[in-house]
């Protein structure tokens, strides 16, 4: 029988994973509610009556296909870029032991603290000075470039569970390092590479801050920025319309994750080694 003190710690935690569970649902309760209210306010209630207005009325090229394919071109070629590049960075720390292998990891461990709203004045005046403010390759560039000491980090502990024997074995078989890496090492942490690529991804995704600096165009926008369109002047706010936008918004990231958890598998290096 349990102690009358493990009780009580017990009855905290679940407290406590209640408390957590409730703050998380009711927003989302809300979003839920509010898209298919016709009169949706910012308090949460069981709508009178039931509509599909408010996405009737997002769903136009403007206000939400524009937004959501500018989105998913930043965040598919931020992600894609860090990926490649992290790739690249981590098999050398990895692989090869250097003096100054742990001061480096350290320095990007220290990079991915910088808050981004600390260095957006030089970049901005960077971008400026090259020509390449409102230029959504030059916002990828830079994206990936914030994306990636984060990326080398994940990505080194990837490459390093994957055993250097099966390297070694291509290596005997007339193959060079880069094509060890290509053919034996990225195959096998196709799982390592789906987590990163996500990671950037969803990170890229929910990005306001940089594409609301670097972008100007409202065509070139991402749907993160764009839902300033939702928030009308003197305080008026379209909670329905925004609900319901945010619903949308929210379902490339959902099928994204399925369908990379689909196609990466299960652990790669499941039986690669024996003995």
């Amino acid at each position: 029988m349990a102690s009358p003190k493990k009780r009580g710690t017990a009855t905290a935690a679940s407290a406590s994973l209640v408390l957590v569970g409730v703050v998380f649902f009711v927003p989302l309760a809300w979003l839920l509610l509010a898209a298919v209210d016709p009169s949706a306010t910012v308090a949460i209630g069981i709508p009178e009556s039931l509509t599909l207005d408010n996405f009737t009325t997002v769903l136009t090229p403007d206000l939400t296909f524009r937004p959501l394919w500018n989105s998913v071109l930043l965040s598919g070629g931020t992600a894609l870029l860090t990926v490649a590049v992290a790739t690249l960075a981590a098999y050398p720390l990895s692989r090869y032991q250097m003096r100054w292998n742990k001061s480096f990891l350290y320095t990007v461990l220290f990079a991915s603290c910088l808050p981004i709203t600390a260095v957006m004045v030089p970049v901005y005046a960077l971008f400026v000075s090259l020509g390449l403010l409102d230029n959504v390759p030059g916002a990828i560039f830079f994206l990936a470039a914030t994306s990636l000491p984060m990326a080398i980090w994940m990505m080194k502990n990837f490459v390093d569970s994957v055993p250097i024997s099966l390297e070694e074995a291509a290596w005997v078989d007339g193959a060079s390092a880069m094509q060890a890496l290509a053919r034996v090492v990225v195959p096998l942490m196709r799982p390592g590479l789906a987590v990163v690529f996500i990671f950037v991804f969803t990170q890229t995704w929910g990005n306001f801050f940089v594409p609301f600096v670097l972008l100007l165009d409202p065509d070139k926008q991402p749907a993160a920025v764009s839902i300033y369109n939702f928030f009308g002047v003197n305080g008026a706010v379209a909670y329905g319309q925004l609900a319901a936008f945010s619903l949308i918004y929210t379902l490339p990231v959902l099928a994204l994750y399925l369908l990379v958890q689909r196609v990466s598998g299960g652990f790669a290096l499941a039986g690669g080694v024996k003995g």
